[in-house]
């Protein structure tokens, strides 16, 4: 007779075992789910061990981690471009408005860096890092020029705002300032008449001082003619010219009677 207890623990058959196999099966695949990774192109993966940063961050391809005890954080270090609407104040106390538009990318090896000190993702970083240089740079050189000046130089305003956000940027080294580009200014209707005025102003200024410096240029060469002519020089060009037929000529310089010119008749003196 079969006692009870032996009948319990009796494999069931073929069932029993395939499950069995089923079951590691799947906590082999789980498993290797929680250790390969993959990091997208234009991305890097910052690898924390319960909690702390470690390693150096993960390329782009296949990668692999601990399972359970390792997380990873994407970082997207392509090029970003994000436009920033600014107001602020002119040397002379002047409201104006503009956009400035960044294009920033965030250094590969200082993800890692990123993530423990400032941003624990991508939309963190622009109004974390970026924004706060850039509105900075932007009032330390808009407050240096007057409203008359920042419109008509706005291009060189705008290379000096460019230097200017990279230098507090290079104080973290975070990411890189690619460029910037100032647009939409807009200023009040009577300073931009004025503007239009100083403009007009200056065209008119230019024009005259080129033209001065023509008439000088001329007088100068005038100038430098009379001086290398003399009375040789003179009846040469004379003869030169001379048709054949004119009853009076200089007299040659250098004789005697130079002063009285003399009478051609007929081809004779």
């Amino acid at each position: 007779m079969q006692s009870p207890l032996r009948s319990a623990n009796a494999p069931e058959g073929p069932g029993a075992g395939l499950s069995l196999i089923l079951a590691v099966v799947l906590g082999l695949v789980i498993l290797l789910s929680q250790t390969l990774f993959i990091v997208p192109a234009g991305s890097v993966a910052v690898i924390t061990t319960l909690g702390r940063v470690t390693g150096v961050p993960r390329t782009p391809g296949a990668n692999f981690k601990a399972p359970l005890v390792q997380a990873t954080s994407l970082f997207d270090v392509r090029t970003q471009v994000r436009p920033e609407q600014f107001s602020t104040l002119t040397k002379d106390l002047q409201v104006i408005q503009a956009t400035a538009t960044v294009k920033y990318a965030v250094k590969p090896g200082e993800a890692g860096r990123i993530f423990e000190t400032i941003a624990t993702d991508d939309q963190q970083i622009y109004p974390r890092v970026i924004q706060p240089s850039l509105l900075k740079a932007l009032k330390s050189v808009f407050s240096q020029y007057e409203l008359v000046t920042i419109a008509t130089e706005w291009n060189s305003i705008s290379e000096l705002v460019q230097e200017k956000v990279a230098e507090e940027l290079r104080k973290f080294d975070y990411v890189t300032v690619q460029s910037l580009d100032l647009t939409g200014l807009q200023i009040a209707e009577e300073y931009r008449a004025a503007i239009e005025q100083k403009q007009i102003a200056e065209q008119q200024l230019l024009r005259a001082q080129t033209e001065v410096l023509i008439a000088e240029q001329e007088a100068r060469r005038y100038q430098t003619l009379n001086s290398s002519l003399d009375d040789q020089v003179l009846y040469k060009l004379f003869l030169d010219k001379w048709d054949g037929q004119t009853s009076v000529v200089p007299a040659l310089p250098g004789t005697a009677g130079s002063g009285t010119p003399a009478v051609i008749v007929n081809g004779r003196r």
